[in-house]
């Protein structure tokens, strides 16, 4: 597994795929995307006000998520803006809104990013070639390992320390022209759906602040969510990305296992660690997946499957036929729509499934019985490995250390006094998950389950092209609501474990809204697909997302 330190080395590849677009004048501006729904099957009888966006040429029934990778491309090519005005302006709306949404543990100092601008501005003054994400603000999660800035996990051991080399997606981020603005926050090493499990703060929800933004990825959810960058990474242990993008209103993709190097992200469950990408848009998000994906020989584990550009087979709304999905074959679980599941979610999950119909696509139910058995095992193994994992993390090879007089002493209080206490208490199930006498009972029995939900997503994806479900049992909800109660918060992983169990990928868009806040609450659609079958979940996400008129998503912010 990738160690969270790794000696520097010298590391040269090339960006998979360049692209090219006409110089077409367009006045960019870093905003969020906003959130208005006329009646329809597919939002709440009532209308929400919020704030007004800048003029479009879209009328509110008309509009849809535009790509804002796409509009900075053009608007730097046809020199309409320079790189460091794009970036001074999405610094500036960090600045804005981080007291409110509180994402970043720490930001990229001003004149790092304006250097790395300029060098893109550079190039397109000596008509250089640009990577896709040239002049891209970026967030990073902080459990992915940055050289130039802190890397901390989200948790209080490792404050301070910084890694000597980039990740492998951070390389590949930075060598296709993006700039990496700051670090986010996150459940500490990942450990939790709130980011109240954060050793340094908690998140707040972009729309509306007294509620949770998801976890453990919930700080760069939130920071594309509130217009804070463009697009962010986080990694997805067992729906760590895919929730927080259902709570934020963003989209989400959680690659196949093995399609995005690890290597240089922070381990929590080794076989179930994956990178994934937040954006605005479906388009943002193949974009950012596409600079990211490839084998790496640095993470043994990484799949040498060819990546394909996900970006140029995503078809334009304009050249889109009547019926643009027809005769393909969705499934929604059944198991995800009993109880358990809010009604508002219930009610959204199917008005989409409704809209799958109108597309041309045949819905039919699905059950997987396996599917109730997904989460009991996802928190065995999760913590099991873990346990193992975070050993490491003991002031003597990584971590602050504590004075002590004896070696014993200084791996305790270091752990002690590093650790929060979901850490801790994941440690322990883990360890008397390993310990002798529980192993067949616990961690062998919960593998078993792992190949028997493995064989159910086999047998249903072999008679329908993607399964669909809701990517969260409710809304986001409040601040607090849940720390008392830490099964109720597991039980929420319910909707999005399994597909870490079976190694699958899987994409999050925003479909619908519940009553709550000032605004109403977001609800993601979670669409899951065969090994490497990324390019027809972005496909078909990327129709859903261009046909879903009346629609659209912002916080008031």
């Amino acid at each position: 597994m990738p160690s969270p330190v790794q000696n520097p080395r010298i590391l040269l590849s090339q960006c998979r795929f360049q692209l090219h677009f006409p110089p077409k004048p367009h006045n960019l501006q870093p905003n969020p995307r906003h959130f208005h729904c006329s009646k329809s099957k597919l939002s709440l009888s009532h209308q929400h006000q919020l704030v007004s966006e800048p003029q479009t040429s879209q009328s509110p029934s008309s509009w849809s998520p535009s790509s804002q990778i796409l509009t900075i491309r053009e608007s730097l090519l046809s020199r309409q803006k320079k790189a460091v005005e794009i970036t001074r302006d999405y610094l500036n709306r960090l600045r804005q809104t981080e007291p409110q949404i509180r994402s970043f543990l720490h930001v990229s100092e001003e004149e790092a990013a304006m250097r790395e601008a300029e060098d893109i501005d550079r190039k397109i003054e000596q008509n250089e070639e640009l990577g896709p994400l040239a002049g891209v603000p970026i967030a990073v999660k902080d459990n992915i390992c940055t050289a130039d800035m802190p890397s901390t996990g989200g948790s209080r051991i490792l404050e301070g320390y910084r890694p000597a080399v980039d990740a492998t997606a951070v390389r590949r981020l930075r060598e296709c022209g993006g700039i990496v603005i700051g670090k986010t926050n996150l459940d500490e090493f990942g450990m939790g759906s709130t980011t109240e499990a954060s050793g340094f703060q908690v998140t707040a929800n972009p729309w509306d602040v007294s509620r949770v933004p998801g976890g453990s990825s919930g700080g760069s959810a939130a920071a594309v969510s509130a217009g804070q960058c463009v697009v962010s990474l986080g990694s997805d242990t067992g729906g760590s990305v895919r929730q927080p993008a259902s709570f934020c209103g963003v989209v989400g993709m959680k690659p196949t296992y093995g399609r995005v190097s690890r290597f240089g992200l922070m381990a929590y469950a080794s076989s179930l660690d994956v990178i994934g990408c937040f954006g605005s848009s479906v388009m943002d998000t193949a974009i950012l997946l596409g600079a990211i994906s490839g084998h790496d020989r640095l993470d043994s584990t990484s799949s040498k499957h060819e990546v394909p550009n996900y970006a140029s087979e995503l078809a334009s709304a304009d050249l889109l036929e009547s019926k643009p999905l027809s005769g393909l074959k969705v499934g929604i679980i059944c198991e995800t729509l009993g109880d358990g599941v809010d009604a508002g979610v219930i009610s959204s999950i199917r008005a989409a499934a409704s809209h799958f119909e109108e597309l041309g696509s045949i819905v039919t139910e699905v059950s997987l019985p396996s599917f109730s058995l997904g989460l009991p095992a996802y928190y065995i193994l999760a913590s099991s490995e873990s346990s193992s994992n975070l050993s490491r993390y003991d002031g003597i090879r990584y971590g602050n250390q504590v004075a002590a007089d004896e070696l014993n002493s200084l791996y305790k209080d270091s752990r002690a006094k590093g650790f929060g206490p979901e850490v801790k208490m994941r440690i322990l199930m883990g360890t008397y998950a390993l310990s002798a006498g529980y192993y067949d009972a616990y961690y062998k029995r919960a593998q078993q389950v792992r190949t028997l939900v493995q064989k159910g997503f086999k047998e249903a994806l072999g008679e329908n092209d993607i399964l669909i479900s809701p990517a969260a049992p409710s809304a986001a909800y409040k601040i607090g609501e849940k720390t008392n109660d830490p099964l109720a918060m597991y039980a929420g992983d319910i909707m999005t474990v399994n597909v870490n169990l079976a190694g699958l990928p899987a994409l999050v868009l925003p479909c619908g809204f519940v009553e709550g806040g000032s605004a109403g609450l977001p609800v993601g659609l979670q669409m899951i697909g065969g090994a490497f079958d990324e390019a027809k979940l972005l496909k078909v996400g990327h129709i859903f997302e261009r046909t879903l008129h009346g629609c659209r998503f912002v916080p008031s912010l």
